[in-house]
């Protein structure tokens, strides 16, 4: 069963190389956004919309936002009315609709703070043939992120998820190789919950992110600690390699953690901010091919899931396969359930 599950995570692994947004990277980009929840929705569009853009991030606007958006977290709507009227500020159109928005544009990003909209809106993008990059979480649950990703690659579309977490500038290095095979690693972030997603989906999903920015893909059983302020997830990966994620509520927290290599010992922040992510959100704008492989996003969000089953079932190991195996048996029926409305 392993086998079959390694083999359909392998599968999702999407190559978009023929996929083409336009014939030469000099061509400017329409770029609509759903979802103006989120103080990314601000940050990315004063990147984008900048008069002197610097050439790894210009000619792609935002020309176009539809504002919802959670309609049910209370820390998320309320603050759609404020951050719309920056983005009008920014001469950026407000649309009436999700169709209005992709009538107009070349790409999208999908910044809807709460992931539990996400697979509808992303199916609507998907349908339309728009390259799409989705925000953190890509999704409300696992069966959720399983089903855009298949649905993407049945539809030949182009997704690209990813913290900004990952772009930090130890992690970044690490990942390319700065100290060698990474043997284990530990990373910290912030862990808020929201009662409507997993536990970690939330917030922990940024130290989780920089957790596999540096240790790559293959992790195969978790297991979790929680406690009332600190979550402490440890995961085995097939080569025997550890890796390990403390999530922070009521004390000073941050972003960072340590990796350790054949080379040495290496620090994987500090935080950049977000222009990093954007700069490659928009090189996966104009070439379609994302720089993070289905696999390894999909397995992220494994690990989050089977954290909280370790939880649930009072801090025993998990399998990935297991949540894997689960999650993909109700990804299917709920592409047909939002395809039926």
């Amino acid at each position: 069963m392993l086998k079959c599950i390694k083999l359909f995570m392998a599968v999702l692994v999407i190559s978009f190389s023929s996929f083409q947004v336009t014939a030469e990277d000099t061509v400017a980009l329409k770029v609509g956004m759903i979802g103006l929840d989120t103080s990314h929705s601000i940050a990315f569009t004063k990147v984008l919309n900048a008069e002197d853009a610097p050439e790894d991030v210009a000619r792609c606007k935002v020309t176009i936002a539809y504002p919802h958006g959670s309609r049910v977290i209370e820390s998320s709507y309320s603050r759609i009315p404020g951050y719309t009227e920056q983005m009008k500020e920014m001469g950026v159109k407000i649309a009436g609709s999700i169709k209005e928005v992709l009538a107009e544009v070349d790409v999208v990003l999908l910044e809807t703070n709460d992931g539990n909209p996400h697979l509808a809106q992303a199916m609507q993008v998907i349908d339309a043939g728009k390259p799409l990059f989705i925000d953190k979480p890509v999704a409300g649950s696992l069966a959720d992120a399983i089903a855009i990703y298949r649905y993407a690659d049945e539809k030949g579309v182009p997704v690209f998820t990813s913290s900004s977490l990952r772009y930090s500038e130890g992690a970044v290095k690490i990942r390319n190789g700065s100290i060698g095979k990474v043997h284990g690693a530990e990373t910290y972030s912030p862990a808020h919950l929201e009662p409507s997603h997993p536990d970690l989906f939330w917030y922990g999903i940024h130290g989780v992110e920089a957790l596999f920015t540096v240790m790559g893909a293959g992790c195969e059983k978790v297991v979790r600690v929680t406690t009332n302020d600190t979550e402490f997830v440890t995961g085995t990966w097939s080569d025997g390699r550890v890796g390990a994620f403390r999530g922070i509520r009521g004390y000073k927290g941050g972003y960072g953690g340590t990796a350790y290599g054949d080379k040495g010992v290496a620090q994987v922040g500090p935080y950049q901010g977000y222009r990093p992510l954007v700069v490659d959100i928009v090189a996966f704008f104009r070439t379609g091919k994302s720089p993070v492989e289905a696999r390894e996003s999909l397995e992220i969000y494994a690990f989050m899931e089977a954290a909280d089953e370790s939880k649930r079932r009072g801090g025993v190991p998990v399998s990935i396969a297991d949540v894997m195996k689960q999650a993909s048996a109700k990804a299917e029926q709920r592409i047909k359930e939002l395809q039926a409305k």
